[in-house]
């Protein structure tokens, strides 16, 4: 992905207010394990960290990955360069709190919900279309719609509308 613009790549990084509420909003506490997929340049990494999780942060482009790594350098946060569809998830109870890129979302999710997943919660910045697709109720899953974006909660903004989905797990803690 190098040349070109952040728009021709489809990168849309969440601007910090927005970033701040995506994370408030999930409800994240101190000590979990919160998967950041789409980390970028650390938007929600920065609120993650604040909120006392210990992240790990998922980017592809090696350079955002670098500032990643020396910006992050003094927290609780692993920085892995890879591909959000391939990275290995943890093999621990864990949540997502993320906003990867919408080109991967469905992928993504099929993988998130998948029957060894060990995931308890995300919060994923979408397509809204997406979003309406998802929601619904299984044996295992709560997908529901959570905050609508603005599209001037991105910058530079997409040209599609953006929604939060919320996933529960619907299993008891052991």
């Amino acid at each position: 992905m190098s040349g070109g613009s952040r728009r021709s790549w489809g990168w849309h990084p969440l601007v910090d207010r927005w970033a701040e509420r995506v994370v408030a909003d999930a409800g994240v506490r101190a000590g979990e394990l919160v998967v950041d997929l789409g980390a970028g340049r650390g938007a929600l990494t920065r609120h993650l960290v604040r909120a006392g999780a210990r992240v790990l942060a998922v980017e592809l482009h090696p350079g955002r990955a670098a500032y990643l790594r020396e910006r992050f350098a003094d927290a609780p946060v692993t920085v892995v360069s890879a591909d959000a569809r391939e990275v290995r998830l943890p093999g621990r109870p864990y949540r997502v709190v993320a906003s990867p890129p919408y080109g991967i979302s469905s992928a993504l999710l099929r993988r998130l919900l998948g029957p060894r997943s060990q995931l308890v919660a995300a919060d994923l910045v979408l397509q809204r279309a997406l979003v309406r697709r998802w929601i619904g109720h299984n044996r295992r899953w709560e997908l529901r719609a959570g905050t609508d974006l603005p599209r001037r909660a991105f910058a530079p903004p997409p040209t599609v509308d953006s929604t939060v989905l919320v996933v529960r797990s619907t299993r008891r803690p052991r």
